[in-house]
């Protein structure tokens, strides 16, 4: 089965990289301009909303939340939104999971998206994508700004 599993140091603290990954207004800068709305209950609704290509609010992303533990884990499972999908394609579900782990002055961050369906076209534009939001990551904790990738991605 297919597997993106990618792992970076990042000097902050657990809270900082954590707030990046559940907190909107971090979550736009590092996402594409898309927020996060989720109630953070286990086995609830998780999403990533963003403008579509007519500036219009579109939901990107969503799938249901599996694990939630503060500074720690974020595991929910992935489908992307109803916009991305031609009429008649299905839409698979992955999963992905974030882990934060303190290592000295720094913090790890793991992300791992797995159980990927083989036919599901959404896993290469996936491995591009998630390389800008890691740096976006990186970059945000580590000097207040983002990257400018050159375009929406």
């Amino acid at each position: 089965m297919k597997e993106l599993k990618y792992e970076i140091y990042i000097g902050g603290t657990p809270e900082q990289v954590w707030a990046c990954l559940v907190s909107p207004e971090y979550v736009q800068q590092i996402y594409y301009a898309s927020i996060i709305r989720s109630s953070f209950k286990e086995g609830e609704l998780l999403e990533y909303v963003g403008p579509g290509p007519e500036g219009e609010e579109i939901v990107h992303v969503y799938g249901t939340l599996l694990e939630y533990t503060p500074l720690k884990h974020l595991c929910f499972t992935h489908k992307v939104g109803p916009a991305y999908l031609k009429e008649g394609q299905e839409n698979y579900e992955s999963r992905i999971s974030w882990r934060l782990e303190p290592v000295g002055g720094c913090t790890k961050l793991s992300l791992i998206h797995d159980q990927w369906h083989p036919d599901d076209p959404s896993y290469e534009p996936s491995d591009s994508a998630w390389w800008h939001v890691l740096s976006n990551t990186k970059t945000l904790i580590e000097t207040g700004h983002t990257l400018d990738f050159g375009s929406n991605k």
